[in-house]
């Protein structure tokens, strides 16, 4: 068996409760999508797909995936529509190098696990719209051959791992309407998505987003106000200051001179310029 497709249906349940040790050794192509599956994505479920993981062999050339029924031979993906980079896509025939995990639109819950991370020939990965919680799992960027990744629609929270920018082959990044935070990892593959990648998730800043993180260039914008402010504070302080020093020292020579004439004089001609 190397595709499985129940996409569409009302199935339930929750996956650690299939016999997988055999039956999953071969498959390429799982579509589990728009079902009602639950519970935790189990690590030995994913432990068992060695087609995603290590492969058979490599081959000169890729071949197209086939079964021989009755001594017919038949394309594996003749008519099946699934939903790859965002785009519903109707197949004629697969090659069997094409890997793809679409789980999504489940109520699947917990982490991801880690495990996913040694999908080594992994190509689709979409976890979008379930109840999935905890960071978005670093191991993902050991994914190498990953093209398209959506986990939109989710729980997730934190910050998105750098280890994503690995991803050399991404094209398709999907991950609006999370709990994600912090900085969006700049360079490469990032370089090339858009604010539709990050869409509801509101303590996330940095490019392409509008939302600015505080960068360096508004740093010293911020010191140069303190600095006014304390300059501004100290320049009262020594009016304030000299202010006082004089008084006393003029109270000093009232008290010791008897009266001052010459300030007498001061004020009296300041008094005349007023007068005139």
């Amino acid at each position: 068996l190397q595709v499985l497709i129940l996409r569409s249906n009302r199935f339930y349940g929750q996956l650690d409760s299939f016999d997988v040790t055999v039956s999953l050794n071969h498959l390429h192509v799982i579509d589990l999508s728009h079902n009602n599956f639950s519970g935790n994505l189990p690590t030995q479920f994913f432990e068992h797909l060695h087609a995603i993981r290590e492969g058979y062999g490599k081959k000169i050339e890729p071949e197209y995936m086939v079964d021989a029924i009755g001594g017919i031979t038949m394309n594996y993906a003749l008519g099946l529509s699934f939903t790859t980079k965002g785009l519903e896509t109707k197949f004629e025939s697969l090659l069997s190098i094409w890997t793809m995990i679409d789980l999504s639109s489940n109520q699947f819950s917990g982490e991801i696990p880690k495990m996913l991370g040694e999908l080594h020939l992994l190509i689709n990965l979409n976890l979008s719209h379930n109840c999935l919680i905890g960071p978005i799992s670093s191991s993902l960027g050991d994914l190498s051959e990953l093209e398209s990744l959506d986990l939109s629609s989710n729980k997730l929270e934190g910050k998105i791992p750098t280890e994503l920018k690995n991803l050399g082959f991404l094209e398709i990044l999907n991950l609006s309407q999370n709990n994600l935070k912090g900085h969006i990892p700049q360079g490469k593959q990032f370089d090339t998505f858009t604010n539709d990648s990050y869409l509801r998730n509101l303590d996330l800043c940095g490019l392409p987003l509008s939302k600015s993180c505080g960068t360096d260039e508004e740093t010293p914008a911020k010191f140069d106000r303190d600095g006014d402010e304390l300059n501004w504070k100290f320049s009262i302080l020594m009016g304030y200051g000299s202010g006082l020093v004089l008084g006393i020292s003029m109270a000093y020579i009232v008290f010791t001179t008897g009266k001052p004439w010459w300030l007498i004089r001061i004020v009296d001609r300041v008094r005349q310029r007023f007068a005139e």
